[in-house]
């Protein structure tokens, strides 16, 4: 047989490059995978996550790119094993990396997979049950080896053929992560990022808002998702939602996400913030909206604010007078969690 290769699903933080760098060290080819997500709290852009890109750079070792974005939102919307504390469908969202992760080690003619997960780390997936549930469920048992883990768990394929040395391997479980930092220090792995969720699916403020998303429309796509990361999101009838822009940035990143239809609110003559009104019903909120809209113009110290509404890629727009809506009515259609 040619040189032993591997798949190794990489996310950039200790633990996946550990695992990645404990086979690497045995002699096998490691080819990284990563799976961009317009959730993942350290991806900018659609080019990917920069820790992950910093990581590969790292153990000298090829990345590769997979986006799965449409695939992401059929889990979120109908998750077949249900959700974590937010609206992160952890379990489902496993079982489709590692199946697309076995694409490729297919494609480039690798034997098995690395992944970084440690026993009882993580409580919805990494639970040791869980992961004997999704290894069945990908259709890859005993093709997954989870060098920190190892020695808890049976031997998979890789193990029995000789092609790694088990006896390299570690037997970590729970959530400490003090044998982890030792081994980077050990093996010379500096800057990874802190160990905290790197998933924004899991933080509420942002679930109920994707939860809103799917609830009023049906299905989710990545021009809604990109705007709700953005300002103060407001629902302002079944079929019309509000996004109101926090400073200049965010203000120009909402107006390049308007799309034919939407509906810009924006001050006359003075500095404020920008409000993208979206729906079918859009132009009968124009009047709440301008209200919530002008609650935030601290230029204007009258209680009345002039505004201008613009249809996007439209000759249609007017120019109104709003009252400031007061904090009352702010949180009575502000997407939050009660």
């Amino acid at each position: 047989m040619d040189k032993i290769k591997a798949i190794g699903l990489l996310s950039g933080g200790l633990d996946s490059r550990l695992a990645l760098k404990l086979v690497k060290d045995q002699g096998v080819e490691v080819i990284a995978v990563n799976f961009v997500s317009p959730f993942c709290t350290c991806t900018p852009k659609s080019s990917g996550c920069a820790s992950c890109r910093a990581a590969a750079d790292q153990l000298g070792i090829e990345l590769v790119m997979k986006s799965l974005i449409e695939e992401y939102f059929e889990i979120i919307e109908h998750p077949r094993f249900g959700y974590g504390r937010g609206i992160n469908p952890c379990i489902d969202c496993r079982i489709l990396k590692l199946k697309k992760a076995a694409e490729l080690m297919h494609e480039r003619g690798a034997q098995f997979l690395i992944t970084g997960e440690v026993i009882g780390q993580r409580p919805m997936s990494q639970k040791l049950p869980t992961l004997l549930q999704i290894e069945k469920e990908s259709g890859l048992k005993g093709l997954i080896l989870r060098p920190l883990s190892a020695k808890a768990l049976a031997p998979t394929i890789a193990e029995e053929k000789g092609w790694v040395d088990r006896e390299k391997f570690f037997e970590i479980k729970g959530r400490s992560r003090k044998i982890q930092i030792e081994l980077a220090a050990e093996k010379n792995i500096v800057d990874y990022p802190c160990p905290a969720g790197g998933c924004m699916l899991t933080q509420p403020e942002f679930a109920i808002k994707v939860r809103d998303l799917i609830e009023h429309n049906g299905r989710l796509n990545i021009n809604d998702v990109h705007l709700i990361k953005l300002g103060r999101n407001f629902r302002l009838s079944q079929e019309a939602k509000l996004v109101v822009g926090k400073n200049d940035a965010e203000n120009q990143r909402i107006e390049s996400l308007a799309q034919p239809g939407d509906w810009l609110l924006m001050t006359d003559n003075i500095p404020g913030p920008l409000g993208l009104v979206r729906g079918p019903d859009a132009l009968a909120q124009i009047p709440l909206a301008a209200s919530l809209v002008a609650h935030y113009v601290n230029q204007c110290l009258e209680n009345s604010v002039k505004l201008l509404a613009a249809k996007k890629d439209s000759e249609e727009k007017m120019s109104l007078s709003a009252e400031k809506a007061g904090y009352e009515m702010i949180e009575q259609y502000r997407i939050k969690v009660r």
